[in-house]
């Protein structure tokens, strides 16, 4: 969650990976990135040699439009998912690109009785039928395992499902399996490499394998962008939504606190773990946010969205959702790539043209001042959270507690700690209760400095409706001995506020995918997929992933 810190034999031999322009006022050409490919060593490189794919990039309105049709039915469209991992995912594929844990044993049966309830006229919403991936640290109650990717919890299975498993249930999902992440979500070491657990293994990026995927929730982010299911889920806490998002050229969805449910997830911090969407589409995110919001009695921080909850997010698609809007532009998080800094002014010119008024620049006055209070607050609150979430496992599972989580990876260090150590455990550990003045001190600033003096703060000086910025650079390459290289971006005031924020395609640097942010208070989830969806339809920056291989574009 933390960047920075019945079925056929094919599928069985898949159930566990262990074992196997239009816009105004700017061209198409400079949102793209086209000028920077004339010389590209990147796009020199070999794509892999990868069997065209019937339902890539195919939206979720389209998949139920052929279901509906009676052209594909909901098993066919699993076995199709089941049959692109096994080509792109599985190491005996053409890509390897490891980016699923585990596959659902019950996904064709699930898709059988979804065949059945639309043929007797019982459709339960937009995802009936439609296959879904969550990431491995959300419970479900079924043969699936819920690991954080540790070998830990490689036998963990839950005793009920996370609320947003059951939401999606209820809505018709398909649960087409796990994703890997970067183990514990990112939060073990200081020197950790995203996309490896000792579980899964490393994830790569699909658009240059040797690049790294980004974030915690980098397998549901290469995943989702290699078209190996509908949409995913991934979780934040800070910056492991949107990371994976830009770096996989998806459209991430962080929402408020309080929004989504956090029961059942494999906790950092609650006050900044939320699940989110991540989809190749803003409708698609809109339309998956809808399904897993809800009232949950397992946390009563869900109770704040009884009356700011949309039923259906999809309303406000709005093509002309930038007309008449004021956006600001948060210049200080820009200047750390050249070729990301051009493919944001392109982008604040489609801004304008699209009938916005534009702020330049409507600065985070507060930036870099909660950096230090924000770990102490993640170091006290996962020490309290996981101890609490473990204390409520399968009892055959021994490890209850952070310190014996310690204990067990020290014990089995040759394939828990091969690459990088387990620091940040051995610092939470010795972090007192949730009652310890400094604790409450530092949450405290945290969220005076995001929220009051913050994000709220910009938005009434500049008087904007929403701010902008790139989201991350370009991704790097995966380095296990060195660990991840950020170079810059935005994430830490809307995580750590508990805000909503989005990122959207904006265009691709040497082929390599960087997202628009767009940010702002409480609530706003409404304007910011409005003017996601605005952007996204003007510009059409997502590219589909062309699985680079080699090690072009280094030295």
């Amino acid at each position: 969650m933390c960047e920075k810190c019945g079925t056929g034999s094919q599928h069985n031999r898949l159930v566990d990976r262990r074992s196997f322009l239009r816009y105004a006022g700017a061209g198409a050409a400079a949102i793209g990135g086209a000028s920077l490919l004339a010389q590209d060593p990147i796009s020199a490189g070999t794509a892999s040699a990868v069997r065209s794919f019937e339902l890539e990039e195919t939206s979720i309105a389209q998949l139920q439009e052929a279901m509906s049709s009676g052209r594909l039915g909901a098993r066919q469209i699993a076995e199709m998912y089941l049959a692109r991992i096994e080509e792109v995912d599985s190491p005996r594929g053409s890509v390897g690109l490891n980016a699923m844990m585990e596959l659902n044993p019950d996904a064709i049966a699930i898709a059988d009785q979804r065949d059945r309830e639309r043929k007797e006229g019982f459709l339960r919403g937009p995802l009936h039928g439609i296959p879904i991936i969550i990431k491995d640290n959300i419970d479900t109650a079924d043969r699936m395992r819920t690991s954080a990717g540790s070998l830990a919890l490689a036998e963990s299975i839950a005793k009920e499902d996370a609320y947003i498993v059951r939401r999606m249930r209820e809505a018709g999902a398909v649960l087409l399996g796990k994703t890997n992440l970067s183990e514990w979500a990112n939060f073990r070491s200081t020197r950790s490499t995203s996309g490896w657990s000792a579980r899964g293994g490393q994830t790569h990026n699909p658009y240059v394998l040797t690049r790294n995927p980004c974030g915690s929730s980098a397998g549901t982010g290469a995943a989702v962008a290699a078209s190996l299911a509908a949409a995913g889920i991934g979780t934040e806490t800070d910056g492991s939504v949107v990371c994976p998002s830009t770096s996989n050229g998806l459209v991430g969805l962080k929402p408020t606190l309080g929004l989504v449910s956090r029961s059942g997830i494999i906790p950092i911090a609650h006050s900044q773990d939320t699940a989110g969407t991540m989809t190749r589409t803003v409708s698609d995110a809109a339309i998956l946010l809808s399904a897993i919001t809800g009232i949950d009695a397992r946390d009563p921080l869900t109770l704040a969205s009884r009356t700011r909850r949309q039923h259906d997010y999809t309303k406000f698609l709005d093509a002309n959702g930038l007309e008449g809007a004021r956006i600001g532009v948060a210049r200080q998080f820009f200047g750390f790539n050249p070729h990301v800094d051009q493919v944001m002014n392109d982008a604040i010119e489609v801004i304008r043209g699209l009938g916005a008024t534009v702020i330049d620049p409507a600065n985070l006055e507060t930036h870099g001042q909660f950096n230090a209070s924000e770990y102490e607050v993640l170091l006290y609150e996962f020490k309290a959270d996981l101890n609490a979430y473990l204390a409520g496992i399968d009892s055959k599972i021994p490890h209850r507690t952070l310190a014996d989580l310690i204990r067990f990876n020290e014990e089995n260090k040759d394939r828990e700690m091969p690459f990088f150590g387990q620091e940040i455990f051995l610092m939470a550990e010795e972090k007192g209760p949730l009652t310890d003045r400094s604790y409450r001190d530092a949450l405290a600033k945290n969220l005076r400095l995001t929220r009051k003096e913050g994000i709220d703060a910009t938005l009434a000086k500049h008087g904007v409706d929403a701010l902008i910025s790139p989201t991350g650079s370009p991704a790097w390459p995966t380095d296990l001995i060195n660990g991840d290289h950020f170079t810059g971006g935005y994430s830490s005031a809307s995580a750590v506020s508990g805000y909503p924020h989005i990122t959207v395609p904006a265009g691709l640097v040497h082929e390599l995918p960087v997202g628009l942010s767009f940010f702002a208070g409480a609530w706003s989830e409404p304007n910011l997929i409005r003017y996601a969806y605005a952007f996204e339809q003007a510009t059409m920056a997502r590219k589909a992933p062309r699985f680079i291989q080699g090690t072009v574009g280094r030295g």
